[in-house]
């Protein structure tokens, strides 16, 4: 299966990293390579890239586009396992010019049809990203309570019929396991009444987006990750964060906040005593945006937004 896709918001990375030749890089969200190619170009013989995915697959696909270059390194593992990584291949800390993490699913996962995180085709329910783990989506589907698939749906889906999706899914599963993205479409499409199915997206996009993050807990790594990437940074180094829905962005730009005020002490006291010293700039005071030009020809820009961080 090809693994190519159009970066998002590729030259206004490539200027937010603002990339030195001999630095070192990190793409934490390596996919096919869509970013990091352009990365490389502009690094010198001295300049060293490495690049993070869970997925087999992107490993693969990257590996070989980039292999003419001696100066690339690819870890298979999640981008939040940051520190374990920088002491498996040899990172001090303030030793990274810059990282980059485009977030969410890639095209290619939702294209390979047998992963199951498309609701536009007919594959077992996994929608895990990294496949050597157990837990996918079959376990939240027929597994989790009513009140924890309503708090999933709801929560990371902000989908209005979440409790009625919930309840159809119980009833549902009474008679047999929800084994198939398809069975699953069936189920929420029963749910959702026919004059909200009219307008809109798909019906099922919000609930299959809210079981993706449950699986692969893409919120809930973020916030301590971020942390951890801010200690690697050197001085002027930078994180860039490509996020592509509420929720993730939102998180993103409270922890870069707190990154550069951290000070908790009561408004009215006149000096800070808490001793929290600010450690980014925000560079993003608002999130870049895809250009007008970018949404006609990469329809996966849209809702995509960029923040950007500089360590002081």
């Amino acid at each position: 299966m090809n693994f190519e896709h159009i970066p998002v918001l590729l030259n206004e990375c490539i200027d937010g990293l603002d990339i030195k030749e001999d630095g070192l890089y990190i793409d934490c969200t390596l996919g096919g390579a869509g970013h990091s190619s352009h990365i490389i170009e502009k690094l010198s013989e001295k300049g060293r890239l490495i690049g993070i995915d869970q997925d087999e697959n992107a490993i693969k696909a990257a590996t070989k586009r980039l292999e003419k270059y001696d100066n690339f390194e690819a870890v298979r593992d999640n981008f939040s396992n940051i520190e374990n990584i920088a002491n498996l291949i040899g990172l001090s800390e303030e030793s990274v010019d810059g990282f980059l993490l485009d977030l969410g699913v890639s095209s290619h996962q939702l294209d390979e049809a047998e992963r199951g995180f498309s609701y536009n085709y007919d594959a077992p329910l996994d929608m895990r990203m990294d496949q050597r783990k157990g837990f996918s989506a079959y376990d939240v589907v027929n597994e989790y309570s009513k009140d924890e698939l309503f708090r999933v749906i709801a929560e990371y889906g902000e989908e209005r019929w979440a409790k009625r999706i919930a309840e159809f899914i119980v009833e549902e599963r009474r008679k047999k396991p929800i084994e198939t993205t398809f069975e699953l479409v069936s189920v929420i499409k029963k749910a959702v009444p026919k004059g909200a199915r009219a307008d809109g997206p798909h019906p099922a996009k919000r609930t299959f987006q809210a079981i993706r993050i449950e699986v692969n807990n893409e919120l809930g790594i973020l916030e301590g990750t971020i942390q951890s990437m801010v200690k690697y940074l050197k001085p002027k180094g930078r994180i860039c964060v490509i996020t592509f829905h509420s929720l993730e962005d939102r998180i993103i730009k409270n922890v870069f906040r707190n990154l550069e005020n951290p000070c908790t002490c009561p408004r009215e006291f006149p000096v800070c005593v808490c001793g929290n010293k600010k450690q980014v700039k925000v560079i993003t005071r608002k999130p870049i945006l895809p250009s007008e030009n970018e949404l006609e020809y990469n329809r996966r820009a849209h809702s995509a937004k960029l923040r950007i961080i500089e360590k002081i």
